[in-house]
Order: C-alpha cells, then sequence, then structure tokens
C-alpha cells in the first residue's frame, strides 16, 4: 500500500510517498480502509523532530474511513463499521491497523471527510472549553488562531456555554471567519496589539482564560490580559516553544494559572473518548457546530498541505485523501 513516511526529521522533504507493507490487525485490532486523513501541527512537530518518534514511521493521528478485518478479541466492531479515530500513528496511508478500542462508530448523517475533520480538533476543542477551564455565561476567553481549525471550533462551543469571546486572526479575511463563528471581538495582530485591545475592550478587567496554540510570539503578552486568578491554557506552539519561564511571573501577575494539556489525557478512558467524540459528532450531524474544511489535497501530496500549514495559509481544516 502506498503511505507518507519520514526517515529522518526535516523540511516538507522529509515526506516520502512511498510503498509500505499492507498492515495486518493484531489481537484487539481492527484494519481500517482509510478514507480521510486529518493534517494537524502534531505531525510537523514529529515531521521536524520536535516530537521523537523511532524511525522511519508513518505520520498522521486521525483518520476516517471503513473496517475491513476484525482481529481476535474484538467483539464491538464488524467489518463494513464506519469508524473515526485518533491518537493512533499512521493515518497518513491508505489502511491502518488500529486498537478496536480507540475506534469510534460514525453516526449516520456524518460523512468520513467530516469525521476526520472533526476528531482531533473538535476534541481538543471541546475538553479545552469543558474540561481545561470550563467556561460558564458571563467568562470571557481569548482564543488565538481564532480562524484555524481548533479556533474556529473553539469559538463556536465557547459561545454554546455563554463566554464572550475574543479571537485573534492575522487577516480580514480570516477575520470575517472568526466573527461567522461567533466571535464578539475580532483583533487582526498585524495591525492592532492584542494585549492593548483586550484590555481596553474589557475596560483593564482582563480575561479569565485564554487559549494559546501559537506559543512563543503570544505567550508572553497572553498572561498580561489574563483577570486575577486567570488561566493560561497552552496547547500548542505554532510560532515555537516558550522559552525559559519563572513562575513567579504568575504570582506577579495576579496568582495565575498555567497549564500545557495534550487530548491524550482526556480521552485516555474509552468512557471518556465516547462520550467527549459522541458529543462532538452529535453536534455536528445536528448541525450545531459548523465545520470548515478548509483544503482537500491527495495522500501524494502531504508535503503542501505542511507547506500551507506552515505557512498559515490556511483557514479551517486540511484532509488528505488516500
Amino acid at each position: 500500500m502506498k503511505a507518507i513516511r519520514v526517515h529522518a526529521p526535516g523540511g516538507v522533504e522529509a515526506l516520502r510517498f512511498e510503498d509500505t507493507p499492507h498492515p495486518a490487525p493484531a489481537a484487539g485490532q481492527v484494519l481500517v480502509k482509510i478514507e480521510a486523513a486529518g493534517v494537524n501541527f502534531i505531525d510537523v512537530y514529529q515531521r521536524t523532530g520536535h516530537y521523537k518518534l523511532p524511525l522511519p514511521f508513518t505520520l498522521g493521528q486521525e483518520a476516517a474511513g471503513v473496517v475491513t478485518a476484525v482481529a481476535a478479541g474484538v467483539t464491538d466492531v464488524k467489518v463494513g463499521d464506519r469508524v473515526v479515530y485518533t491518537g493512533v500513528q499512521g493515518a497518513y496511508a491508505e489502511y491502518a491497523a488500529v486498537p478496536a478500542d480507540r475506534v469510534v462508530a460514525l453516526p449516520d448523517g456524518v460523512s468520513s471527510k467530516q469525521g476526520a475533520a472533526a476528531m482531533l480538533q473538535g476534541m481538543t476543542a471541546h475538553y479545552l472549553a469543558t474540561a481545561t477551564y470550563p467556561l460558564k455565561a458571563g467568562d470571557a476567553c481569548l482564543v488565538h488562531a481564532a480562524a484555524g481549525g481548533v479556533g474556529l471550533l473553539l469559538v463556536q462551543i465557547a459561545k454554546r456555554r455563554g463566554a464572550r469571546v475574543f479571537g485573534t486572526v492575522s487577516t480580514r479575511d480570516k477575520a470575517a471567519l472568526a466573527r461567522d463563528a461567533g466571535a464578539d471581538e475580532v483583533i487582526l495582530y498585524t495591525e492592532q496589539d492584542f494585549e492593548a485591545e483586550v484590555r481596553r475592550l474589557t475596560g483593564g478587567a482582563g480575561v479569565q482564560v485564554v487559549y494559546d496554540s501559537v506559543g512563543k510570539t503570544t505567550f508572553a503578552k497572553g498572561l498580561s490580559v489574563l483577570a486575577r486568578r486567570g488561566m493560561m491554557v497552552l496547547f500548542g506552539q505554532s510560532s515555537g516553544p516558550v522559552g525559559s519561564f519563572d513562575p513567579q511571573t504568575l504570582n506577579q501577575k495576579g496568582s495565575l494559572f498555567l497549564t500545557r494539556p495534550t487530548i491524550a489525557h482526556y480521552i485516555a478512558t474509552r468512557s471518556e473518548l465516547v462520550a467527549r467524540a459522541g458529543e462532538v459528532l452529535g453536534w455536528i450531524r445536528a448541525g450545531a457546530l459548523k465545520l470548515r474544511i478548509g483544503l482537500e489535497l491527495p495522500l501524494a501530496q502531504a508535503a503542501e498541505a505542511h507547506r500551507q500549514l506552515e505557512g498559515r495559509a490556511t483557514t479551517g481544516k486540511i484532509l488528505l485523501i488516500p
């Protein structure tokens, strides 16, 4: 079968479209014929070596498709089931062997493309807004990269929970998308200082939580827009990792909280995975959560997908289609 493999860390040239042995599911696994794979920043971190994996490896952690085989010990999944999953390495491929307890059934009315677009980013937005800092009516939050894949979903979920949402974006077109998703205030960070704007718009009070997927270029100023005992949720580093940090800063700026969550710890159990995915996919089926698929490319063009993602040239989700 064809897959995107990485033999050494590097730029997009490290992505090789090549033949690799057809996987066979081991005990407790199912074989999924992949119909759509999601592209995420974690893939970039792995490709470049920021997140290290044993070499060589097949890239990708999120996909949707149809089960074509089940191994011994699998009772809850059968051949022909439409499923989606995340957090299992090897999704940039035509087939993947996946632990049965990590796949989730796709509801009727939700396509494979929608499933692949929603799983990682949708559940990330879900846990950020409902568990890491559970937003409540009257809270104010700042969402960086508000027109990105997670950003557009996080804005919508935050509004569902009654929050006032501030979003940062880089272009006027992205600003329009963030507003359409429900953002109350959109800050064009290429033209405005988001720290000064948030302070102005909140009358100096600040926000209860900052959801930061950008990292290096936004982190320090983000701490300065938090209200007393507010929380900085650093869940990505698209501009690079945050440098050395003195915890005393948290005291000086108002007894702040800082967390660096990852989705694996919010879907660690089967019950939590099913509940979180079920709510997200249910909202999509009902039309209550709008997905934006910004780009679809053939699997062979994974390098172009990474160029687009790293260049912040896309909005919403990027999919690879085997």
